[in-house]
């Protein structure tokens, strides 16, 4: 597995439109996922979506590579969400986003019991207070450090350290009440 967000801009091209491109390819799913995580809704998702790749095009000359490009995409996807929040119904739930993608090949009743399990343990890491369920999503799901975190939500990394311990040890007692701990969490 490669780290997240191991491209930098130095290792992108330096022009605008054609690292728009490669941004869109290499990480248009994980902004797409993240949008409909914390929205719940697809075309919404995909609106913000948009919104994300328009503002790095514009700032993409003033990205300094101080941060994985993931990140910093990251942390526009999110300022973007919160941004957005307010226009959406109150009434909708964050959805999984492995649901978003289709199973396709061999195995697909493997493939929809995983994801039927996923769907159960993403919406207990849902019932958990906001703080916790958005460590465990950035840090399981799109598979961010602690120093990511805490730069995409602009929270000291001890903060994140300490809602992440929390959230685990959370979710593990309503795993084990549940009967799917499997062993430790």
């Amino acid at each position: 597995m490669k780290p997240a967000g191991a491209k930098r801009n130095n290792s992108l091209p330096k022009e605008p439109s054609s690292a728009l491109e490669l941004l869109m390819n290499e990480y248009g799913t994980a902004v797409l996922r993240t949008a409909f995580f914390y929205l719940g809704d697809r075309h919404l998702a995909e609106d913000v979506s948009q919104e994300v790749f328009i503002r790095a095009y514009r700032n993409w000359t003033r990205f300094r590579g101080e941060s994985h490009v993931k990140t910093w995409l990251t942390k526009i996807t999110i300022n973007v969400c919160r941004d957005k929040a307010g226009l959406k119904s109150s009434s909708e739930q964050p959805m999984d986003p492995v649901l978003m993608k289709q199973p396709r090949g061999a195995g697909v009743e493997e493939e929809a019991m995983k994801r039927m399990e996923k769907t159960v343990i993403l919406r207990h890491v849902m019932s958990l207070p906001a703080p916790y369920h958005e460590v465990i999503y950035l840090y399981y799901y799109m598979e961010l450090s602690t120093t990511e975190i805490a730069e995409v939500t602009g929270t000291p990394e001890g903060t994140v350290r300490g809602r992440l311990h929390r959230a685990r040890e959370a979710l593990g007692q309503i795993l084990k009440q549940e009967g799917m701990s499997h062993g430790s969490s």
